[in-house]
């Protein structure tokens, strides 16, 4: 008989939704009916008719089976894209711990009325005969502002009406008559916004204004709109694509060194995928990648490409959600959002720098859109492609052990680009003879070596502001938040802030805490690294990019932009310039501080440590100059600094692997951590305490199950709320799904677990 009940989602608009309702299968139905699917079913105490989603078929029924009401019928039409991403919704639910409220309003746009801009057109509806007597007629009876109308119409038997108003005066008075005579048709379609526009525009000044020589060198960079593989390139697709023609849908991982030609290989992809009459989604993790990948695509594949991402304006959102709803576009490409691009015609989804954090959602739900992919990929029938040149150790294990397929791309792609040198530049040895300044002896000399050949220079430094923190030098009091559990950063414009809650203060002039006037800042912050440079450097031309440059809509446009149109010599930022990016005129990239993300309180802080490094290093000659990486770091012999100096992945991995296994931590076994925060920090001990205790006891923590703490956050508090987590380890990720489901449980049944809010993070 199969499934006899499906649990069905009845008003997805409605506030309340947060539960599903349960209903018999009837017999004529099963075997037909699907999770995803739309169906007919009685709702309330007037039964009226309703439409829902089914999430769940299942054989366990929660109420009595005679007093459950009975679907009625499948809503024609097969799973739609918005069935789909509803159904993806409950499994982010079920899988990460969340309301079906968080979980839908993640996966669909919000509904909120954007003004429409229509786009009206006066058409011409004669023949050649018929026009030449429309226009005799109004030349003898002397209707000068229709002869107008009728003579541009003769040349562009279509014209805007906003160039008819503007250019021959044109009004409906005049043009009524006209439609009613069957002379023109009056057309109105919605325009829809485009966020391409200013990229294009930015691409045309580019070329305007590079030389010759740039210019061609920006062709060899990927401007063209095909480029011929090399034989790896061309092997990976050739594989790729045989299994995809064979009707497989697995994932493949894309092992590329950086300036391998990764991107070309998508594009090839893409191109077959889109033959198919299907379509892409292309994730790449940061919104400062989208200018140069975004044009790439646009140049190869037109307009039907767009974009999706947070700094687009509400209605640019709301636009390109409807073009790819009504199948206008045939590529979406954007940060983890765009993976829920309404596409009913989904072939593949591409995710570039696949071992990115930007991926991990903070907010519930916790979701790892890798994971959210390769479900979305098999509800769709679709391919999954993760592409990095330090892939995730998660993904990389499971390549190992068959579970992806593994493509690798050892050698760039350009035949006269090699990789890098890369120079370790020891700090403590620097300080030892005399050298106080944050640019190595080594660094410095590359530095002046770049500027006289009119090269240009990427430094990198993973802090913005000016100082780390301000601290009196008497009693050694740092300034810090009062709302957070972090110091105060000081920035160049004199004012010291918090980059967790925006708290804000102008430096002091006494110590708040024993008076002293020595107050000073300790530390170094992107805009001290560039007014450093300045002072170092007079004659470069300096751009910087952090979050505090970035902040309005076009920043990172506008500053990547410049950089490649050659108007600054050096580019100082954040890690959002070293990844993805592509310069051809870059020949030295510094990285000023390697190891501070050695000191994260993270057990994955020596593999963002590696693949900083390496994606730094790698922006380094990737065009006809070779290029040289500089990393100055107090930890020269950390085996992560090592391997990315030797640009070594599988050294890395071995070490890096070895370490999990010791201390138990993903993927060598799964990790749940639950973050309890509240206002009332007493509430929050109390309640940890108890919820630690009661697992204990229910899941029998053990040799197979290991629970830590709880133990306070990295930052304790942050914004006024107290956060503790509670760790809990165990090989089999489907048990840390019902001790998810378990703690969720106990927490619902006590008065006091109202005034928490619970977060579920599953690795």
């Amino acid at each position: 008989m199969g499934k006899l009940y499906a649990n069905v989602i009845i008003d997805i608009s409605h506030e309340s939704v947060d539960r599903v309702f349960q209903y018999r299968i009837p017999e004529k139905l099963q075997g037909n009916l699907t999770a995803g699917q739309q169906v007919y079913i009685p709702f309330g105490k007037g039964n009226k008719r309703r439409k829902g989603y089914v999430v769940e078929l299942t054989d366990d029924a929660e109420y009595d089976p005679d007093k459950l009401k009975e679907i009625e019928g499948i809503v024609p039409g097969s799973v739609s894209a918005q069935s789909q991403l509803i159904w993806l919704a409950w499994w982010m639910k079920e899988q990460y711990g969340s309301t079906m409220n968080q979980a839908l309003k993640t996966v669909l746009p919000v509904k909120q009325q954007v003004k429409e801009i229509p786009k009206r057109t006066i058409r011409l509806l004669l023949d050649g005969s018929g026009l030449k007597e429309a226009i005799a007629l109004a030349q003898k009876r002397h209707y000068t502002l229709r002869l107008r109308i009728l003579e541009a119409l003769a040349e562009n038997p279509v014209i805007p009406w906003e160039a008819a108003s503007a250019q021959l005066g044109a009004t409906m008075a005049a043009l009524k008559p006209m439609e009613e005579q069957g002379i023109i048709a009056l057309d109105e379609r919605r325009s829809y916004r485009n966020p391409l526009a200013s990229m294009e525009r930015t691409m045309e000044q580019l070329s305007f204004k590079q030389g010759e020589e740039e210019r061609k060198a920006g062709e060899r960079n990927g401007w063209e709109t095909k480029v011929l593989l090399n034989s790896q390139q061309q092997e990976a697709v050739d594989r790729i694509w045989n299994d995809y023609t064979q009707g497989s849908r697995k994932t493949w991982l894309i092992h590329g060194i950086t300036g391998s030609g990764k991107t070309e290989v998508y594009m090839e992809l893409i191109e077959r995928v889109l033959e198919q009459g299907l379509q892409v989604i292309v994730l790449i993790p940061e919104i400062s990648l989208t200018w140069q990948t975004v044009m790439r695509f646009y140049r190869r594949f037109g307009d039907r490409v767009s974009v999706l991402n947070s700094r687009m304006s509400q209605g640019e959102r709301y636009d390109q959600y409807e073009r790819a709803r009504k199948g206008e576009l045939d590529i979406i490409i954007g940060p983890r959002s765009a993976l829920f691009a309404p596409f009913e015609r989904l072939g593949m989804i591409i995710m570039d720098e696949e071992h990115e954090n930007a991926y991990k959602s903070e907010l519930s739900p916790r979701y790892h859109a890798r994971e959210v992919a390769a479900c979305r990929a098999k509800l769709s029938g679709a391919a999954l492609i993760l592409g990095s040149a330090t892939p995730s150790l998660e993904s990389y294990t499971r390549a190992l052990k068959g579970e992806y397929g593994l493509c690798t791309l050892d050698r760039r792609a350009k035949e006269d680009s090699v990789p890098p040198a890369v120079e370790v530049v020891d700090l403590r040895r620097e300080l030892k003879e005399g050298n106080k300044s944050i640019f190595s002896r080594r660094l410095t000399e590359l530095i002046e070596d770049r500027l006289e050949h009119r090269e240009q220079i990427m430094l990198f430094i993973n802090r913005r502001g000016y100082a780390n923190f301000v601290s009196c030098r008497s009693c050694g009091e740092a300034l810090r938040c009062p709302h957070c559990d972090v110091t105060l950063t000081l920035h160049k414009n004199g004012r010291l802030i918090c980059h967790y809650c925006g708290y804000s203060i102008p430096v002091p002039k006494l110590c708040p805490v024993c008076g002293s006037p020595y107050i000073a800042p300790f530390g170094t912050g992107t805009q001290k690294i560039e007014e450093l440079a300045r002072k170092q450097f007079p004659s470069a031309k300096i751009l910087r990019m952090d979050l505090d440059t970035t902040s309005k809509k076009e920043g990172h446009q506008e500053i990547l932009s410049a950089f490649a149109r050659g108007e600054a010599d050096i580019l100082i930022g954040t890690q959002m310039i070293v990844k993805g990016h592509d310069f051809p005129r870059v020949t030295l990239v510094g990285a000023l501080a390697a190891d501070l993300s050695l000191y994260a309180p993270d057990y994955r802080c020596g593999e963002q440590t590696f693949d900083l490094l390496v994606q730094a290093a790698g922006r380094a000659g990737r065009g006809r100059h070779p290029g040289t990486a500089v990393i100055q770091t107090y930890q020269p012999d950390h085996y992560a600094v090592q391997a990315a100096a030797s640009q070594d992945y599988r050294a890395f991995y071995e070490q890096e692997m070895g370490y999990r296994r010791l201390m138990g931590y993903p993927p060598a076994v799964g990790l749940l951590t639950v973050q309890m925060s509240s206002r009332d920090e007493q509430t929050l001990l109390s309640e940890a305490d108890l919820l630690a205790r009661y697992l204990n006891e229910r899941a029998g923590a053990g040799k197979d199950l290991q629970l830590i703490g709880p133990v306070n956050a990295p930052v304790y508090k942050v914004n006024d709320i107290y956060r503790k987590f509670l760790y809990i380890k165990q090989e089999n990720y489907d048990i840390l799904i019902q001790i998810r489901k378990i703690a969720e449980e106990y927490l619902k049944g006590r008065e006091a677990a109202r005034l928490l809010s619970v977060q579920y993070d599953l690795t």
